[in-house]
């Protein structure tokens, strides 16, 4: 049923091609070409599609082919950031809605084959409704007139394990009870919203591996950020990775939990069949800005990638990132995998992790060992509430960072010379000492790049034929301060367990706890000595815009033989935005922020929407230049694809907006190909 790649033309796409069809067959694993079959498009999550029937040449004549409706839109009091990548199998396109509706639709014309609906309540809701993909596995015991030999996994945001067949959308019999596992087993009391899935699970060798967004910043008794594997047949568990107490592999004795407060995974894992390993990008702990409390565990695999071998759910190695991270530089982008030299210069089986902070790691597969030179900075303490707690060095990458030089109040700025004296002062008024100045109560502290980094869950794309890196990532500072106990009481912060007397107004404030001065948010960070006030994209007093100058974000190529820039360009235009939220109508391209990743593909374009000016973009990846963009109603802030059906190539994003990222609310899946 999985159509393999289509070789030829570049002799690098035949060798890759060749490679990838022999790995195929020796492990049954579905290739990207024809298909999307993965969320990363194949199974190294390279983002890479080798179709090039669209070129630079002809790209102009791209139109809309289609465009579906998933008609799951927010009711009144809910936000909605649906980031949905769908998969492609044979004729069919494979998605979840923002709620965690199950729907198929035929690739080339749109029209709806299936849709089942999981029931999930809006008060499952955590920051907002998300579902960024789906999973697909073929039963390879199972006979092929079985119903569900291909099913459709998804994780959900009430704590679902969700299977259903592919071909009709009906619920998996044979999978846990009527189809569905329940995720909150172990975990103890169910606070709605505390604990949800937004990530595809991973899939490694029969065995769905999925973590959990935990709602950050409520409290530090917060449930387990456990790892669980299942079997994808039947949904029995297999083991579960609690980080901090290893015997509970088969789950937590009766009466019992698994370790409270842990840092989890919150995004999109990769899994290596042939090894027989999965990669866990995981986050920070529950308090992300206080960490003279956490345990020895959570110091050793915090903000780490963490290998796990499926078969025991045992930790094989883990590579840290962040030394005691009081940052929230957790891990957001999906790992991808490649081939890289090793240190006699053959091919070695990598890992590559990009970072919020911008360092990109090159990681031997196998052991974890770095294929590329790990240098070391010393970590100012200057203001620091926990000098004792701060790691005294930090790793840095020295292949290559996205991160850019530190700001100087010479870079702030404004519409108006009031404006910009204001940030200037406010500049003056905090501390700061580049990206690990720490956090401080006695005034504000400067946090560049901010905690959406750098890269975040969008990940990087990687060009195998070109042999380039493609990242777009954010360049702004957030502004943040401790606020001391008594100070956060009196303030009325609570946590999300908390009796809540206005749900509505709650709801619209999403994932924060409280709004404090300036439009920065708060979060209670219960049972720490503070709770955290963060200004995120550190917005003028006034106008509403960033202290900092533009641009606010970009795209870059980095050539993967040496780790040098190859172009890097700001994304996003000033059309939508200006002072006091006024559009400005103008094309100027300041960059913006931005989330969500590309697709690159072997006709030679980058695609990308992300960015909040709603545009989708196709860029040529040889020089970064944009060939073509689309107007959307609302934004793109989701991973495009690309696929063909009936020798047709297509490119197709979900344009469905986003809370955080202030860009609209629809239920738009726009599919494009090239006029005839």
């Amino acid at each position: 049923m999985f159509t393999s790649v289509k070789c030829g033309g570049v002799l690098a796409i035949a060798v890759s091609c060749t490679l990838q069809m022999q790995f195929a067959q020796a492990r049954d694993v579905p290739q990207v070409g024809s298909d999307w079959p993965f969320y990363g498009g194949d199974h190294n999550a390279q983002r890479f599609s080798p179709l090039k029937q669209i070129t630079p040449d002809n790209v102009g004549r791209l139109e809309r082919a289609f465009v579906y409706h998933t008609r799951d839109l927010p009711n009144p009091g809910s936000r909605y950031s649906p980031e949905t990548t769908p998969v492609k199998i044979g004729n069919d396109l494979l998605m979840c809605s923002a709620k965690n509706i199950l729907i198929s639709i035929d690739a080339a014309t749109g029209k709806e084959n299936w849709r089942h609906d999981p029931g999930v309540p809006d008060q499952a809701i955590p920051h907002a409704a998300a579902c960024r993909g789906v999973a697909v596995y073929t039963a390879p015991q199972l006979p092929e007139s079985a119903q569900c030999r291909s099913r459709v996994v998804e994780a959900t945001l009430d704590a679902r394990l969700v299977a259903v067949d592919l071909h009709t959308g009906e619920p998996c019999k044979d999978f846990g009870q009527n189809g569905a596992v329940d995720l909150w087993e172990g975990l103890g009391k169910k606070v709605p919203g505390w604990y949800a899935v937004t990530a595809p699970p991973a899939i490694v060798n029969g065995v769905i591996v999925t973590g959990a967004q935990i709602r950050d910043g409520q409290d530090e008794d917060a449930p387990s950020g456990v790892i669980r594997g299942y079997d994808a047949v039947t949904g029995k568990m297999a083991w579960a990775w609690d980080l901090a107490n290893p015997a509970n592999v088969h789950g937590p004795a009766e009466g019992s939990t698994y370790t409270r407060g842990t840092p989890n995974m919150w995004t999109a894992a990769v899994g290596d069949e042939a090894l027989g390993y999965v990669y866990l990008p995981i986050s920070n702990s529950s308090i992300d800005y206080y960490g003279s409390n956490r345990s020895a565990a959570e110091n050793k695999y915090s903000t780490s990638l963490v290998a796990v071998d499926v078969k025991t759910g045992k930790d094989v190695w883990h590579f840290q990132t962040i030394r005691h991270d009081v940052w929230d530089y957790d891990l957001g982008s999906q790992p991808t995998m490649l081939d890289y030299p090793g240190k006699d210069g053959k091919p070695v089986p990598a890992v590559l992790l990009p970072t919020k902070q911008g360092d990109i790691y090159i990681l031997d597969r196998a052991t974890g060992e770095p294929l590329i030179p790990i240098g070391e900075v010393k970590a100012p303490k200057g203001g620091s509430v926990e000098p004792d707690f701060l790691a005294d060095t930090q790793p840095t990458s020295e292949w290559h960072t996205l991160r850019k030089a530190p700001k100087t109040e010479a870079d702030m700025w404004g519409f108006s010379p009031l404006d910009q004296l204001m940030c200037r002062i406010q500049f003056r008024q905090a501390n700061y000492e580049g990206y690990l100045t720490p956090p401080s109560v006695d005034r504000p502290w400067i946090q560049y790049p901010g905690y959406n980094g750098g890269s975040d869950w969008g990940s990087v794309a990687i060009d195998p034929v070109r042999r380039l890196l493609i990242a777009n990532y954010n360049d702004i500072p957030n502004l943040n301060q401790l606020i001391p106990r008594e100070q956060a009481d009196k303030m009325g912060l609570k946590p999300i367990y908390a009796p809540k007397p206005d749900e509505t107004a709650l709801n619209k404030a999403g994932s924060k706890s409280g709004k404090g001065e300036g439009g920065a948010s708060t979060y209670p960070q219960v049972n720490a000595p503070y709770a955290i006030s963060v200004n995120a994209g550190w917005r003028n007093w006034g106008t509403g815009v960033p202290c900092s100058a533009p641009p606010y974000g970009g795209i870059r190529a980095v050539s993967l033989d040496t780790g040098k820039t190859v172009w890097d360009e700001p994304l996003g235009t000033a059309r939508r935005n200006g002072p006091f939220g006024i559009p400005s109508h103008l094309p100027l391209n300041i960059g913006l922020p931005n989330n969500g990743g590309t697709v690159t593909t072997a006709g030679g374009l980058t695609f990308v929407g992300a960015a909040t000016d709603n545009l989708f973009r196709a860029i040529d990846t040889a020089t970064g230049e944009v060939l073509w963009e689309d107007v959307l109603t609302v934004g793109a802030q989701a991973n495009p694809i690309s696929y063909e059906v009936n020798g047709e190539q297509y490119v197709l994003v979900s344009a469905s907006g986003h809370a955080f990222m202030e860009t609209g609310t629809s239920d738009e899946i726009i599919a494009y190909k090239l006029r005839k």
